[in-house]
């Protein structure tokens, strides 16, 4: 029975792809700081370790103890426009510990490490994203994303630490962190509807994204690590279905069975449209089975009446607040 640790395995993704490795027969270790993810999220099959992959005594500790074969990095925190007010926080959490996850895996030979990083690091280009573009992330979540990219790409060369990177995009569904005012519109959406609040959008609400439902993308990102043909590869993956942010407020509106009005925003600065072509994805794996938002949606939905759900708070600990969009003050 391989062993695969998943780190953030308490979070959105995390999670789920810890619940695809049960299934496929993986003995799991779930690492979460529970920052953002939540302790009920984690099956009771999974062995849970709270920690810090900052804490690299601690990391080191965990991969002595146990005989790790893969690594799934999803700790992460992925809030791209605020990425530019908490850059050290920013590169703590998503590059220097990112590092310390691969000096580990380096040291105890695993056999493969799954990395999840963004289509942010393309930035504005003209969509679709294709994996053929040279990266040119614009903020510095973005920045962080790629720089692991290319960290994992020189541990290669060096030590042959195989990998798989995987470029997912403005994925949704059950279990995401909706209290969170800074990412993952829908479920920003959605807490506003249940806290019978507004709908708040930047701008006019034409920019568009292409939204994934997260029981797309888990399969093949959790059996890539078996997959000796795609190490070294990496790929885009979700929907190619886009819509703009103005149309997504009604149909979440509608999956919620609540109304409320928009609230505009002054523009902030982001990718006006941003989503990605999948040819390489189906020419390794046939493609995924696409969940239509409207399913989707309403999925998450049901799932957010029935959860409890904090209000948003805002970040306590801003680094720069010049420029910063009036709302988030």
């Amino acid at each position: 029975m391989p062993t695969s640790l998943v780190t953030g395995g308490a979070g959105f993704i995390g999670s789920h792809i810890v619940d695809q490795l049960l299934t496929i027969g993986h003995k799991v270790i779930v690492f979460d700081d529970l920052s953002g993810g939540r302790l009920e999220n984690v099956s009771t099959d999974a062995k849970f370790v709270k920690g810090s992959i900052l804490d690299h005594d601690l990391l080191s500790e965990l991969f002595e103890t146990h005989e790790i074969d893969y690594v799934y990095h999803l700790a992460a925190y992925a809030a791209e426009g605020l990425s530019h007010f908490i850059k050290r926080f920013n590169y703590q959490n998503n590059l220097t510990g990112s590092v310390n996850l691969i000096n580990e895996s380096v040291k105890h030979n695993i056999k493969c490490f799954v990395f999840t990083s963004s289509i942010a690091v393309y930035g504005n280009q003209t969509p679709p994203m294709s994996e053929s573009m040279v990266p040119q992330p614009e903020d510095s979540y973005g920045i962080a994303k790629y720089a692991v990219e290319l960290e994992l790409k020189a541990s290669k060369e060096m030590f042959g630490l195989d990998y798989v990177i995987w470029r997912p995009h403005n994925v949704y569904g059950e279990r995401q962190h909706i209290s969170d005012p800074y990412r993952n519109v829908i479920g920003i959406f959605m807490n506003q509807l249940l806290h019978g609040e507004s709908l708040s959008i930047f701008g006019d609400g034409s920019q568009t994204r292409a939204f994934s439902y997260v029981g797309e993308i888990v399969p093949l990102i959790a059996e890539s690590a078996m997959n000796q043909e795609v190490y070294g590869e990496t790929f885009n993956i979700g929907s190619e279905t886009e819509i703009s942010v103005k149309a997504l407020a009604k149909q979440v509106m509608k999956a919620m069975k609540l109304a409320s009005h928009i609230n505009y925003l002054e523009a902030r600065n982001e990718v006006k449209h941003a989503y990605a072509n999948h040819d390489k994805v189906k020419r390794y794996f046939g493609g995924l089975q696409e969940t239509s938002l409207e399913l989707g949606l309403q999925k998450m939905a049901d799932w957010a009446k029935k959860s409890s759900h904090q209000p948003s708070k805002k970040f306590e600990s801003l680094e720069l607040t010049k420029n910063l969009p009036p709302f988030w003050k």
